[in-house]
């Protein structure tokens, strides 16, 4: 029943095959998506290289680099996509940054710099994009973005990613409110903990995910084929009900209160 033929799904911030936007980009070329990637340009193009030799079997139709810290290649990435497709069904938005001394200490600390860093790549960077995606959209198109617990709850060594995630919730609230009108639907995954390279910036990720593992009730955190598999369901038709939503895929570990 989820079929993505003749979708051209765009997918941003695979860095290596742990990513959660790589198992989301595996699971919309298993439903027949036509996959696009762009990878953050570096001077030696090593992130051209690793990010492109991993995407190879999904037979990528667009592959282009895009810092989205860089207005104009931004919306150079998009000129091209227009060029190559003439419009985008699915967009999704997996990016995240902050410098790793905001993610420990005292929150008081954060500096200013680190602070709008964090905001401006994971949390600015989705309405950047859909800025220039906009005209690109036809009705019935979707768009997601990957959250985190830590963007409505304490967590230990999330700090100011905590509250990037939760200026990007809210981001998807009104950019849902702003799409709805065309039928453009928009929508974030929160993930339970996984351990890929951004997450290794959180000081304790390996405590945190036994800590979910022994108190969540499916007694078990999740993989990146499950969030996949969500991602997957929420860009396709049979999610056209759902929009500014923000769906947890992390083994219902969110509904418990007390987890000691």
């Amino acid at each position: 029943m989820l079929d993505l033929t003749g979708k051209n799904a765009l997918v941003t911030g695979i860095a290596n095959n742990k990513s959660i936007a790589w198992g989301i980009a595996q699971q919309l070329h298993k439903a027949g998506a036509n996959i696009g990637v762009t990878y953050l340009p570096d001077e030696k193009g090593r992130f051209e290289k690793k990010v492109g030799d991993l995407v190879e079997p999904l037979n990528p139709s667009v592959f282009l680099p895009c810092n989205v810290q860089d207005d104009a290649q931004i919306d150079s990435t998009f000129d091209q996509i227009k060029d190559q497709w003439g419009h985008i069904d699915i967009l999704i938005h997996c990016l995240a940054f902050a410098q790793k001394e905001d993610l420990s200490g005292e929150f008081s600390n954060t500096s200013r710099n680190g602070f709008q860093t964090a905001l401006d790549v994971s949390a600015y960077s989705l309405t950047r994009l859909v800025q220039s995606a906009k005209p690109l959209f036809r009705e019935g198109s979707s768009i997601l973005t990957l959250s985190y617990l830590g963007g409505v709850k304490v967590i230990p060594n999330y700090n100011v990613m905590g509250v990037a995630k939760s200026a990007l919730e809210m981001s998807v609230r009104y950019l849902a409110s702003e799409l709805g009108p065309m039928n453009v639907r928009v929508n974030a995954i929160s993930a339970g903990p996984i351990r890929t390279l951004a997450s290794s910036a959180v000081g304790g990720i390996l405590d945190m995910i036994h800590h979910v593992e022994k108190v969540a009730p499916l007694r078990r955190t999740v993989t990146q084929t499950e969030v996949g598999n969500t991602a997957a369901f929420l860009c396709s038709d049979l999610a056209s009900g759902i929009t500014g939503q923000i769906i947890y895929v992390d083994a219902g570990y969110e509904i418990m209160g007390m987890t000691e």
